[in-house]
């Protein structure tokens, strides 16, 4: 028996945040029409609250976004917890949530990531440089 890879045909918005023992950061892409805005966001805490920072912008076409949400597979994500793996004290945590295909997908992790998730992070790397 085959299965057909589901694929992205539509988004809204995504919102990938990182953080660690050090800081935090958070990359934000919203959908406007035919182009996506991608902004990376330094997260900085001051007397107890949280401010974001901008650090990169870019735009990109929301074809380009599509397919490296696609290919990445980011559907299949949906409801992943990656618990930290024994023995590893520091490290970075994840948290993903986005509207693809109508419909909202979580998915978050300690030191312990879905496939294909590095090449996603490269991806949203590349848009902003």
């Amino acid at each position: 028996m085959f299965f057909k890879k589901e694929e992205v045909t539509s988004f809204g918005w995504l919102r990938l945040r990182l953080s660690g023992m050090r800081g935090a950061e958070e990359y934000e892409v919203r959908r406007s029409g035919d182009t996506c805005d991608v902004v990376r966001y330094q997260i900085l805490y001051k007397n107890g609250e949280e401010r974001r920072e901008p650090e990169q912008n870019a735009s990109c076409p929301a074809e380009q976004m599509t397919a490296l949400l696609s290919d990445c597979g980011v559907l299949k994500w949906d409801g992943f917890k990656g618990p930290n793996p024994r023995g590893v004290r520091d490290g970075w945590m994840f948290r993903f949530e986005a509207e693809i295909n109508g419909r909202r997908i979580r998915a978050e992790g300690s030191n312990n990531y879905p496939r294909h998730y590095r090449e996603f992070r490269e991806g949203l790397s590349d848009i902003l440089n």
